[in-house]
């Protein structure tokens, strides 16, 4: 590092705009900032959302400024009145605006390039506080820039989350890495589903010294993810990580389904094309929503063939084959009906593996033995007959439907690794037949 570039530690998020005080976004673009600064080891010291008022902005910026090293800012740098950040900036440091000539010039062939007129308000974005150190934007109008004051840095980023975020990746935070020395903090996040929070934390016990890294949960229903950082010198904490990581697979290997900002369907999706396995899904309870979750998966045409929501007892018998006396004598939501339906979509489909769903999402219950929330699962496979198992939910009505799904992606992803579908004891029912 030069002898001139002082070491970060503190860096503090200032969010603008009048659609987050209000409550009508959420903040995500602080949240994913902040975890690359943990992964860079720095201490994030604050937080401030502000609305678009520029008295308020520029009290946000020297109280941002009296507590950390460097502030990083988005939003408010658009070409419209409301958009105050590079105004109150100038104004904070004691320098007037200049426009940025590549950057206008930037804005201008951007708009040629689509053949559109150019509002003469969209050069308002090429004016920067004198000094500025322009962070080229890729995707949008808005340059970002950093600029450094009294040794304090600040960065002014778009509110856009796709334009913050790769300017964050190319340009700011190899910067930041720069003026950063010593320590890191380094993570490992584990996907888990299956157990509770407390299991969970039973499960890992004793598996990490609290001296060697820390271990947190953090519950986003339907799933639960475990967090492991250590911190240290960048080559040991990676060394450390490692081994640590490995020891808690070892704790909970079936119920971890990915490791980082991965989804169950992408899993589940990914296994099934490696193997080659194809399938198909017939809905009842579910309403469709596996079939949809597995469709946001791109590339899910290689192993889903189709999907029935057969919501009705008739479109069971007519689209499914389901027989019309499994329905007299066990009804609906029933282990005969399952097994039919996976058995009738696979055949149809002619795939691998027939997946369905049918209970009661409630509020009401069908019987006292059919409470609201009772589910059946059913897995069909051309090569090893069909597993069913019944669960008891429990939450609102769009609760219950996607612990379904979660549960029936589970499934998926165990049978391709070949785990036991129904090894999971969560929502099982207290008593009564559960399954084969």
């Amino acid at each position: 590092m030069p002898a001139d570039r002082r070491v970060i530690e503190r860096v503090a998020i200032l969010s603008t705009g009048d659609e987050l005080t209000t409550g009508r976004i959420v903040d995500s673009n602080a949240s994913w900032i902040a975890d690359q600064l943990f992964a860079l080891g720095l201490d994030l010291v604050a937080v401030l959302t502000v609305g678009d008022y520029a008295d308020r902005l520029a009290w946000a910026w020297e109280h941002a400024l009296e507590q950390a090293e460097v502030v990083i800012s988005t939003g408010g740098i658009g070409p419209t009145a409301d958009d105050l950040t590079n105004e109150v900036v100038a104004r904070v440091l004691g320098v007037p605006l200049a426009e940025d000539g590549p950057s206008a010039e930037r804005i201008r062939q951007l708009f040629a390039a689509l053949g559109r007129e150019m509002p003469e308000n969209n050069l308002k974005q090429a004016l920067l506080p004198r000094g500025a150190v322009v962070v080229p934007n890729p995707l949008g109008t808005a340059p970002g820039y950093r600029v450094e004051h009294r040794g304090r840095h600040l960065v002014v980023l778009p509110g856009v989350p796709r334009e913050m975020k790769v300017m964050m990746e190319q340009t700011v935070l190899p910067w930041l890495r720069t003026l950063r020395g010593g320590d890191v903090y380094l993570s490992r996040v584990f996907q888990t589903f299956g157990l509770t929070e407390s299991a969970l934390d039973e499960k890992v016990a004793g598996a990490v010294d609290p001296t060697e890294a820390r271990v947190s949960f953090r519950a986003s229903f339907p799933e639960i993810s475990l967090r492991l950082v250590v911190h240290g010198k960048p080559e040991a904490a990676a060394a450390r990580l490692e081994i640590l990581a490995a020891r808690i697979r070892e704790r909970i290997g079936p119920h971890v389904y990915g490791e980082g900002p991965i989804t169950l369907e992408e899993v589940a999706g990914r296994l099934l094309g490696e193997r080659r396995l194809t399938l198909a899904l017939a809905e009842s309870m579910t309403g469709g929503l596996v079939a949809h979750r597995v469709t946001n998966v791109s590339g899910s045409s290689e192993y889903l063939r189709g999907a029935v929501v057969a919501y009705t007892n008739r479109m069971k018998c007519e689209m499914l084959g389901v027989r019309q006396e499994t329905l007299d004598a066990h009804g609906a939501v029933s282990e005969q009906t399952a097994t039919e339906m996976a058995d009738g979509v696979r055949r149809v489909f002619g795939t691998d593996l027939g997946l369905a769903t049918t209970g009661i999402a409630g509020p009401e219950a069908a019987t006292a033995e059919k409470p609201a929330g009772t589910l059946w699962l059913a897995l069909a496979s051309a090569s090893g007959g069909t597993v069913t198992r019944r669960y008891q939910l429990w939450g609102e009505r769009d609760w219950m439907k996607i612990l379904a799904s979660q549960i029936a992606l589970d499934w998926l992803r165990r049978y391709a690794l070949g785990q036991p579908v129904t090894d999971s004891q969560l929502f099982r029912p207290r008593s009564g037949r559960d399954g084969r």
